[in-house]
């Protein structure tokens, strides 16, 4: 391998993740795959041309990412997520038919001004409480607008709402609340006159916690990238369900040194060893995503074997106990994914550091290269 440090996204893996929630899915429910923020940290371009032929389309945080799929061959239904700022973008999503999340009555307004608007999806506030129109504003929002326009120019194509908690198979009471609130919104809609809209509500939690959630289509992100949404649907559905983590993050063993009984390792002298160490180096530090706060916790694996970090995460190198296996300099190391008979996942790595698997591959640098595995 050429690079210091590089992501492999596994094809298989994605093929099996995208089948294992077919199953789930009534034959008419659309698979949209959330890429958004760099796909989870799985590279957005990487990782959507091979997730392409399983899925109905793709979900994304801006236009700017909506731009990049469309300029590199992505054809299927692209739809915002985040909210859209600058007017150019309306344009930009209006010509490149991408579809636009509408969350707010200025947002609304300011579209319609536009003399050729891009399409929309309304989103509902149904207790997550972050962005999306609260149900009982609907009317009131609805009577302000330009319905004649929204109808005539066929802009509003959909409506949905995001869960807040559907991470757990024996507690549904809210998200069963917030389902029940969004009908409520999908008929205020319809009684104004909008019947066709594809409705949707599920992201991962939702599509596996029930299939009443599922609607016209679902939007799973973690489930296609092979991560449980949460550590107790991994324990209620982990034997029904086989979610293989598509990315793994590897690097090369740059150093090998001894270090002597009582010497220091590290930045501000934190970890002393008590008999002689090997150490190995990786050449890799926080600006690569692995946290700080795995400073002296953290691990890889060298030959199949658990490697702890020793002192503290730098910005570009760390120092693990290589321990008694043998261990020489252009060896490959593992930060995620499986060497031999062990592995180490981005939940292990997220337990230790109180975070969730998301934020661990999320975070991990745009710059390091992905490359496609079978």
């Amino acid at each position: 391998m050429k690079f210091k440090t590089w992501i492999e996204i596994s094809r298989k893996a994605i093929e099996r993740n995208a089948k294992t929630i077919r199953r789930l899915l009534a034959p008419k429910t659309k698979l949209w795959t959330v890429v958004k923020s760099n796909a989870y940290g799985h590279g957005l371009l990487t990782f959507s041309e091979v997730a392409a032929p399983f899925v109905d389309g793709f979900c994304v945080d801006s236009v700017v990412e909506g731009l990049k799929l469309r300029k590199n061959w992505v054809k299927r239904p692209i739809l915002v997520l985040g909210p859209t700022l600058p007017l150019n973008s309306l344009k930009d999503a209006r010509n490149s038919d991408i579809t636009l999340t509408i969350s707010n009555a200025d947002a609304l307004a300011r579209l319609l001004k536009e003399k050729r608007p891009p399409k929309f999806h309304l989103k509902i506030d149904t207790g997550m409480h972050r962005q999306g129109f609260y149900t009982s504003d609907l009317p009131k929002v609805l009577a302000k607008s330009q319905i004649s326009k929204i109808k005539s120019q066929n802009l509003m194509t959909g409506v949905y709402t995001h869960f807040a908690s559907a991470k757990d198979l024996n507690y549904p009471t809210f998200t069963d609340f917030q389902f029940h609130t969004f009908k409520k919104a999908i008929r205020i809609l319809e009684r104004a006159g909008f019947k066709n809209l594809v409705k949707h509500a599920a992201a991962t939690g939702g599509t596996l916690i029930n299939k009443e959630y599922h609607l016209d289509a679902v939007r799973c992100g973690a489930g296609l990238y092979g991560l449980w949404p949460s550590k107790e649907l991994a324990l209620q559905l982990g034997k029904k369900l086989k979610f293989e983590p598509a990315l793994s993050w590897k690097s090369i063993v740059s150093e090998v040194k001894k270090i002597e009984k009582g010497g220091y390792i590290g930045y501000d002298l934190v970890e002393r060893v008590y008999k002689p160490t090997t150490m190995a180096i990786i050449p890799i530090g926080y600006w690569h995503g692995f946290d700080r706060g795995l400073s002296g916790i953290g691990e890889v694996l060298i030959a199949g074997k658990h490697c702890r970090v020793l002192g503290r995460v730098s910005m570009d190198l760390i120092a693990v106990d290589a321990g008694d296996r043998p261990c020489r300099m252009g060896a490959t190391a593992v930060i995620i994914g499986a060497q031999k008979n062990e592995t180490l996942t981005a939940a292990e790595m997220a337990a230790k550091i109180n975070t969730s698997s998301y934020e661990i591959v999320t975070r991990v640098n745009p710059l390091i290269e992905r490359v496609i595995t079978e």
